[in-house]
């Protein structure tokens, strides 16, 4: 996400005292301005950019700072706390896990490891037989990258071209900069993999006939780069939805992109990182195409907290790589393995999953809602359960990104967080535990924010 340089100089604000919010010092808070210098004395100013809110601890779908304010979080610290800030199941584990006590193992086997991939594997679609766990997203696409090339190789040393969309993002290592759409973000590496192909991303604005633009980008493609589908491409990576805008593809543009992918011998690799364990109102968001993925890209959500990410997918494609070939050192760690556990239960039996997707509806009306009423402002609201996106624009289709910094610096001024994107997107993104009086309480800060921004 890019980033933005939010003022440091503490304002008085209104206070707010509601059953869930609470303003009660200037913002940012005088006492934390010391604690954000310090930061930046030691640590890279790549890592800043966030709204200066100096957390002290997060419970359910709040955050506490040490000077009395609570903020309604609509980020998840970044889709991450799905099942909720601290989960009492995720809690509770992780103390039987201090107790014992057991924090690393290496690659060697813990009971924990074992008893989280039955789980996982015995809960997740029949196509996924095998998991491979690691720490950070990026990694998961890195590693389906090489398992739909190793794939490809099994027919020809040639058929090893991915194809992706223009506007997408796959992390920050080398592989998964190359599948994002085209950027300055890598220019440091200097040069392109030729066998990385990207296509234009199916927007509503841009096609009323997602079939057919499918069809013409490929040719275009093939047409281009001189290639044959069947004989040079191995794999497609695509995310779930489009992340800047939780922009969910056309239906009939993916099952276009599954006939072709299946005709042609084409792994499909989902990127689920925002849109996986429930965030959706399904358990991995692909399930809203009615199509199988051979490869799922996991993270974020899947622990509520520690690092944890997944790729999975069939007994043959997993098993491509030799023994010992795949390992990552906090690969299967037991603090993540306790997490991913725990979070799942929680999203499962504890039926948030099904949650998401009913108060995902209200969420969704409630904003429409807000596009009805800023229509000459908000231009587009997307997203399914308990995701959504607004992106404004003016009325000749400009990008308003000013008005989304603006925005997101009032909400934060009146108890409400938002996922600051950096462009004319503001995303919304509660944990799904989140109750409906304060889910309705967060919108109307929201509405309050824009109508005074615009």
């Amino acid at each position: 996400m890019a980033g933005n340089d939010f003022s440091h100089i503490p304002i008085k604000v209104n206070p707010i005292k509601t059953k869930y919010r609470r303003i009660k010092t200037k913002l940012p808070v005088p006492e934390s301005i010391p604690f954000f210098e310090k930061l930046y004395k030691f640590e890279t100013r790549a890592m800043h950019g966030q709204l200066p809110l100096l957390w002290h601890k997060a419970k359910n779908f709040q955050i506490y700072d040490k000077w009395g304010n609570i903020w309604i979080d609509f980020t998840s610290t970044i889709f991450v706390a799905n099942a909720g800030h601290a989960n009492k199941r995720i809690i509770k584990g992780l103390k039987r896990l201090l107790n014992k006590p057991l924090l690393h193992t290496y690659t060697y086997l813990s009971s924990e490891r074992l008893e989280y991939l039955e789980y996982l594997i015995k809960n997740t679609p029949s196509q996924f037989e095998k998991a491979f766990l690691l720490s950070a997203g990026t990694e998961t696409t890195e590693v389906a990258l090489k398992l739909m090339r190793l794939n490809g190789q099994k027919t020809s040393a040639k058929k090893v071209g991915v194809v992706c969309l223009k506007g997408a993002y796959h992390g920050r290592t080398m592989g998964a900069q190359f599948m994002n759409g085209p950027s300055s973000e890598r220019n440091w590496i200097a040069y392109e993999d030729p066998n990385i192909h990207h296509i234009n991303f199916p927007y509503p604005w841009e096609t009323d006939n997602p079939e057919e633009f499918f069809e013409k980008e490929m040719s275009s493609l093939l047409k281009t780069k001189g290639l044959n589908a069947s004989e040079n491409l191995c794999g497609f990576m695509i995310e779930t939805y489009q992340g800047w805008g939780a922009i969910f593809y056309p239906k009939k543009f993916i099952q276009a992109l599954y006939n072709y992918a299946k005709k042609n011998n084409i792994l499909i690799s989902f990127d689920e990182m925002q849109s996986g364990f429930g965030r959706t109102g399904k358990l991995f968001g692909y399930q809203h195409y009615g199509v199988d993925a051979d490869l799922l890209c996991c993270g974020k959500g899947a622990s509520s907290g520690p690092p944890l990410s997944i790729v999975l997918g069939s007994r043959e494609i997993m098993d491509l790589p030799n023994i010992g070939s795949m390992s990552s050192t906090h690969s299967a760690n037991p603090i993540s393995c306790v997490a991913g556990l725990e979070n799942m239960r929680a999203l499962i039996e504890d039926g948030l999953i099904e949650k998401s997707e009913k108060l995902g509806k209200i969420f969704h009306d409630k904003l429409d809602d807000l596009k009805n009423k800023y229509s000459n402002h908000l231009a587009y609201v997307f997203g399914k359960g308990m995701v959504a996106a607004l992106v404004f624009m003016d009325s000749d289709g400009n990008p308003l990104s000013k008005t989304c910094d603006k925005i997101s610096e009032l909400a934060f001024q009146r108890g409400l967080l938002v996922v600051h994107t950096g462009r004319e997107s503001i995303k919304l993104a509660p944990p799904l535990s989140i109750s409906k009086e304060a889910l309705l309480e967060g919108i109307e800060v929201l509405d309050s924010c824009i109508g005074d921004s615009i």
